[in-house]
């Protein structure tokens, strides 16, 4: 099915840390896990760690630069990237989420630190400030429904001792690398923090699910097709997702333009949800949007069929909008969504059917514009007196 473009949805979640006094989003208007909270709980739904960079976007542009050219972009924006992408993707969708990050002490870092806080609500109290070290940066130009980048940046100095344990929370979002253990995972997972992990291509062509030391204390893993095909040796993203249930208890597939295949390997479940048909301008930050609406589900306990619906849906409508972290969809654009695919007969009411459990989720909210576009942020701007 096509979607339109939908309007924007806003950050910091309806319990827990107060709401931002300040910046362009304003409190989640559905919790997911609302219904599931008791006063017992941790004080964080998520739990994430990595490296926030600053992404510097251009837009509006007819083709790929051409060497030895100039080249001119209709548009940019600038916001938070990185691990910011999940990060804010997760709050959007109105869990409690706690990051920890670096952030360098120039001008940038001063921007994604605000933005992040208290423009997204998120918590940066495991978070730090470096002094003498720069933000790292990348530049994005999209075109043709694709992307190229390029980045800057510095290893951070090395972390003080770390406390015994990363913040308590329901879930954390952890992302593999080949051949090196994150302490932090299984200190999570000991605490009972449900650990869901994806997994970057792996350079070393070695592709070997032993290097991938921490996938034990992993409750799901979300490889795309071709990592999990490499990864598991077979021919199919279908059959690798059965064998990667050997090793974890939930597979979930990425197929890209075809959509997710699931396999709860503890019930023996499986799902399959085709993609959504939409006009893609960026595909930055797709895949931890998928990531961050798998989690929702998750925490909120929906069959594994709705949270890989739901997971597609929050990838698709992050496409139509450009950058990482600045597309993130929250549940004003879900529920516009949903409002909107209902409306236009020329849809499949069968497929429609697969997205039902959002009826009751979703803001009741009547008589907004159409579409609503979200305004893109740049660094620079002062307030008028």
């Amino acid at each position: 099915m096509t979607t339109p473009s939908v309007p924007t949805g806003v950050g910091a979640p309806p319990q827990g840390p107060p709401p931002p006094t300040k910046g362009p989003y304003r409190r989640a208007q559905v919790d997911p896990l609302g219904g599931l909270r008791t006063p017992a709980d941790p004080p964080w739904d998520v739990y994430l760690t990595g490296t926030v960079f600053l992404d510097i976007i251009f837009t509006g542009l007819d083709s790929a630069p051409v060497r030895g050219t100039e080249s001119w972009a209709r548009g940019m924006g600038s916001s938070p990237g990185g691990v910011a992408n999940m990060a804010t993707a997760l709050a959007r969708l109105g869990l409690k989420t706690s990051l920890a990050a670096a952030f360098g002490d120039d001008h940038y870092g001063d921007y994604c630190w605000d933005a992040l806080e208290q423009g997204e609500g998120i918590d940066l109290s495991p978070s730090r400030t470096v002094p003498g070290w720069h933000s790292p940066v990348t530049v994005s130009m999209a075109y043709e429904g694709e992307r190229t980048m390029v980045s800057h940046g510095h290893e951070p100095p090395p972390e003080e001792p770390a406390p015994d344990c990363p913040p308590h929370a329901r879930a954390a979002v952890a992302s593999l690398v080949p051949g090196t253990r994150a302490p932090w995972i299984a200190q999570a997972a000991s605490k009972g923090t449900r650990v869901f992990a994806d997994v970057g291509w792996d350079d070393t062509g070695a592709w070997d699910l032993a290097g991938l030391a921490d996938l034990e204390h992993c409750e799901a893993f979300l490889p795309n097709a071709e990592e999990a095909m490499r990864y598991t040796r077979t021919r199919s993203p279908q059959e690798a997702a059965h064998a990667l249930t050997e090793h974890v208890p939930v597979a979930v597939v990425t197929l890209g333009a075809e959509g997710a295949y699931a396999v709860d390997g503890r019930t023996g479940e499986t799902a399959v949800v085709p993609a959504i048909a939409v006009e893609a301008l960026d595909p930055t930050g797709a895949g931890d949007v998928f990531v961050a609406g798998f989690v929702t589900g998750s925490l909120a306990g929906w069959p594994l069929a709705d949270r890989l619906a739901f997971a597609g849906l929050t990838a698709a409508l992050s496409v139509q909008e450009f950058g990482g972290s600045l597309s993130a969809p929250g549940w004003a654009e879900i529920g516009a969504w949903w409002r909107q695919v209902r409306s236009l007969e020329s849809q499949d009411r069968e497929a429609l059917r697969r997205y039902a459990f959002l009826a009751d989720l979703v803001p009741r909210e009547a008589g907004r514009p159409w579409p609503l576009r979200r305004a893109v942020p740049t660094i620079g701007f002062r307030r008028s007196a």
